[in-house]
């Protein structure tokens, strides 16, 4: 199955000024950073974009300054789900009227815990609202609880418009499903998911380790698909350690720490989140310069 959105895209981290506000400017620098560095499309204010501490309006600002200076290059892919239905509707038709945006982003409904019928018709509102428009479902239930089974993608993937899964589940055996079944493109939601994925018929990633190493990780795709897989290995293999790195405390205090390390103007973490300790920071500073990142 072909990638619809490319292969590696980046889940962005969202830079915020000294005052808390968005840094739209350093959003933009970002993303060019990213597309410069391996990235084949981006996702703004998913899970790594502290999308559960922005306000609509700075969804739709983000959306927009993003989609806007890089969306005719990549695949600029919107965040609008959440456990509201009526409020995931409003966002999706508003960010639809955006020049540039390529898709949507639609978590599994958190909190509420509905039944599957309630996030059939849920997902089904999404899709209604996304003015043909394509929808990737997020599989996320470390987060969101719920955990959608290969049988429930399935029967979301009769919704015309969906056509992919941010799959983050470790299960192989589910990923397998969701490729044997044909009818949606697996991504992997977890960057140490990416390879396994990728031998079993992935498409490619929606990452956070690919703010760092986007090139790596394309490339490792890339093996996979033309069927090197000892090649494919070794590029996992060295990534790893980033991994880890990245995984030193919950996402996304490592990337954004990271990305602060290689100057970029990120700032702090929105609460209940915060900044890293000085424990974690020395953590992904190693990791960084094992990759020879910093000195």
């Amino acid at each position: 199955m072909q990638a619809p959105f490319g292969r590696i895209l980046t889940a962005m981290v969202t830079p915020f000024a000294a005052d808390g506000s968005i840094d739209l400017d350093e959003a933009v620098r970002i993303a060019e950073h990213l597309i410069e560095h391996g990235s084949e499309g981006l996702v703004v204010h998913g899970t790594t974009g502290e999308a559960s501490t922005l306000t609509d309006a700075e969804k739709l600002a983000l959306t927009e300054a993003v989609a806007g200076a890089v969306g005719e290059r990549v695949p600029v892919i919107s965040g609008t789900g959440s456990n509201d239905t009526a409020h995931s509707v409003h966002l999706t038709k508003q960010a639809a009227r955006l020049s540039g945006v390529a898709g949507f982003l639609a978590v599994t409904p958190y909190y509420n815990k509905p039944p599957i019928a309630g996030i059939e018709a849920h997902t089904r509102a999404i899709a209604d609202a996304a003015d043909d428009l394509p929808i990737v479902l997020y599989n996320i239930p470390q987060r969101v609880v719920l955990h959608l089974s290969p049988a429930d993608i399935d029967r979301l993937a009769q919704i015309d418009t969906v056509v992919a899964v941010k799959q983050a589940v470790t299960d192989l055996d589910e990923a397998r499903q969701i490729v044997e079944a044909g009818r949606l493109a697996l991504y992997a939601g977890n960057d140490d998911l990416v390879l396994p994925f990728a031998l079993l018929g992935g498409v490619g990633g929606i990452c956070v380790a690919s703010h760092l190493a986007g090139r790596e990780m394309l490339a490792m795709q890339a093996a996979a698909d033309v069927g090197d897989q000892d090649q494919a290995r070794s590029i996992d293999a060295d990534l790893t350690p980033l991994y880890e790195a990245l995984s030193v405390t919950v996402n996304p205090i490592p990337v954004k720490t990271a990305m602060q390390l290689l100057g970029f103007q990120v700032g702090d973490l929105r609460l209940p989140l915060v900044n890293a300790t000085a424990a974690e920071r020395d953590v992904v500073r190693a990791g960084l310069a094992a990759r020879g990142l910093i000195g």
